[in-house]
Order: C-alpha cells, then structure tokens, then sequence
C-alpha cells in the first residue's frame, strides 16, 4: 500500500517550541509561594521560551496514590502515584498573574478538567483570561482519571465524556454568538449573552490529548482541535489514524501543532535527571513531527537560581537541533 504523507507540526524550516511545565515543580519552589511560579515564567519569557503550561485538580483523595507514590518526586504526576496532600494551585487564578507579569509568552492550560464545572461558568473565566492574556491562552479540556474528586464536587464520573463534548460544544456557541442557545442532555441555556468574548470568534486555541488515542479524542481533535497533545508517545499508526480523520474532514493536519516532549531519566530517588541525557530525545521527538518540545523544569534543577541558565541551555539545543522536518515524515498506512 502506497505510503501516507503526514505533515506533523509546525511549517518546514520553523524552530521547535519549547513548553516549559510550571505545575508540579514543589523540589523546586514552595507550593506556598505561588508568585515563585510567576518567576519562573518571566525567565522562560527573557530565555526563549515559547510557552508556559498550567494543569491541576481541584481536590485529591486517598486513591490519588493507589498505584504508589512516584520514587522519585521530581517526576511527573500521573494517574494514580500522587501523594493525596500534593499541591495544585487554581490554574486559572495562576494564569491571571502570569499573564499579568509577561507580555509575549503563551499560557497553556494543559489541562483543565472541564466537567467539573459548569460550561457557562468556565466558558467566562476563560474569555476573560484570553482577554487577559491579549489572546495568548491556550486550553485543554480534559476529564481526567480520579473518581474521588467527580465525588467530592457531585459531578457523576461516567458521565464526565458526555459533560466535555458538551462543554467544547457550548463554548463554541457561547464565544461565537449574543445571544447564544444550547440545548444538551447535561446542560442547556437559551438566549444568554455571555460577555465580554475571547479574542478570537472561536475562542482560545483548543489542545485535545488524553493518555490514549481513543476514539473520542479523534472525534474532539477533528472537530475543534487547534492542538494534539498526548499523555505519553502515540505509535505511528495511533498517529497514521489521526491524520486519516483530519484529511476525510477537510483538514490539513499540518495546520495543526503536534506537542511532545522529553522526561529524565533518575540515577535514584533523591537526585535529579541529567538534562544533557533528555536533550538527546529532542531529534528524534522532531523527525516523528512533533514540532513542540514540553520540559519540566524540577525533574533536572533543584535550585531556582540555575533556571536562567537551564532555560537558555534548552533553547540552544533546541536550536542546535535545527528546524523541524514535519513535512518529510512519512508512515506506512496500515
């Protein structure tokens, strides 16, 4: 079978972004001084850095931690190893401040779990951050995993796919039109003016990912996605799939930004990754066409003094890597 042609990230000749993942950096700031989070934003802004990401939980229960508390606790927070009592400040009120202490840097809400609120509520707090942000907000509206906190806020947990094609749904009629009518299974309004709106007609610019390529998130990435940004690393095939369903919709794939990342790998559990060891996962996240590169700062640093120069140290190899080659990736279709 003849080959699929698969353009993946951002244009030919263009330099990788850089994501730099401000949530879950407690060996490196204080949970208790959120401002220190905006510090680390105005450096990522001054070195280089393209954007700055934002995730959270409202609340945690006891099974935050069911599958076992990460070794080591520079590492990423996933699905069932977090500590119940582990920090996660109000994204959207951090954001607020970031955005008002930096002026060109993106702000990425990655992710917000959009079910656990009302989609009026929520559909105003981020047209006012875009506002806010002079339209440099970018979202993405999740479900997430924990049952305990659909529990603690009475939001039902298997509803929680229905609620968020609902939200994406409701947003698009809410930032779009005055007055604006929607009528769900969960929610429903009808002539409400929802103002002031975003700074596009279409909103913030939407990323869908999950920790899967099911078919939801190709059904949410076809038909409002600005952004694929997976949880993990998608197989050629799981990404042969999505650009499939992109094309059969009238949309180029290459007009969308295609996000991955790269993770340390820890000597132990109490001391930092080696940056240098990460940074050579950058070429190869690049040929497969992710032409946005996401690193956590605390999984290499453990002393906020050094993310100047760790930010820089990125940005040049970045560079050094050269521009992304998206449009000459190929996969076989299967």
């Amino acid at each position: 079978m003849e080959p699929n042609r698969l353009a993946l990230g951002a244009a030919r000749g263009a330099r990788a972004r850089i994501v730099l993942v401000l949530s879950e950096n407690w060996t490196l700031v204080d949970a208790r001084r959120p401002h220190d989070v905006v510090e680390m934003a105005r450096i990522a802004e001054d070195t280089g850095i393209d954007t700055v990401m934002l995730s959270e939980h409202v609340v945690l229960g006891p099974s935050a931690g069911a599958d076992g508390i990460m070794g080591n606790p520079r590492d990423y927070a996933m699905p069932g190893n977090q500590d119940p009592a582990m920090p996660w400040p109000d994204s959207i009120v951090l954001a607020s401040a970031i955005a008002a202490a930096t002026s060109s840097l993106r702000i990425a809400l990655a992710a917000i779990i959009a079910p656990l609120r009302h989609p009026l509520t929520l559909a105003k707090s981020l047209a006012t951050l875009d506002l806010l942000t002079g339209g440099r907000l970018a979202v993405q509206p999740t479900v997430s995993w924990h049952a305990e906190e659909y529990e603690a806020l009475d939001v039902p947990f298997r509803e929680r796919g229905a609620r968020l094609d609902e939200h994406l749904a409701a947003w698009r009629e809410l930032w779009r039109d005055s007055p604006a009518t929607f009528a769900g299974t969960h929610y429903a309004f009808e002539d409400v003016y929802l103002e002031p709106k975003p700074t596009r007609p279409t909103g913030p610019r939407l990323w869908i990912g999950g920790s899967s390529v099911h078919p939801a998130v190709r059904r949410r990435l076809v038909e409002y996605g600005d952004a694929f940004h997976p949880l993990g690393q998608p197989s050629d095939q799981e990404l042969t799939q999505l650009h499939a369903a992109l094309r059969d919709a009238g949309r180029d794939p290459a007009s969308l930004e295609w996000i991955g990342g790269i993770r340390g790998r820890f000597p132990d559990e109490r001391s930092p990754a080696d940056l240098a060891e990460a940074l050579e996962q950058v070429p190869a996240q690049l040929a497969r066409g992710f032409g946005t590169i996401c690193v956590k700062p605390s999984q290499f640093i453990d002393d906020l003094a050094t993310l100047p120069a760790f930010c820089r140290r990125v940005v040049e190899h970045v560079e050094r890597a050269g521009p992304t080659s998206n449009s000459s990736r190929e996969f076989e279709a299967s």
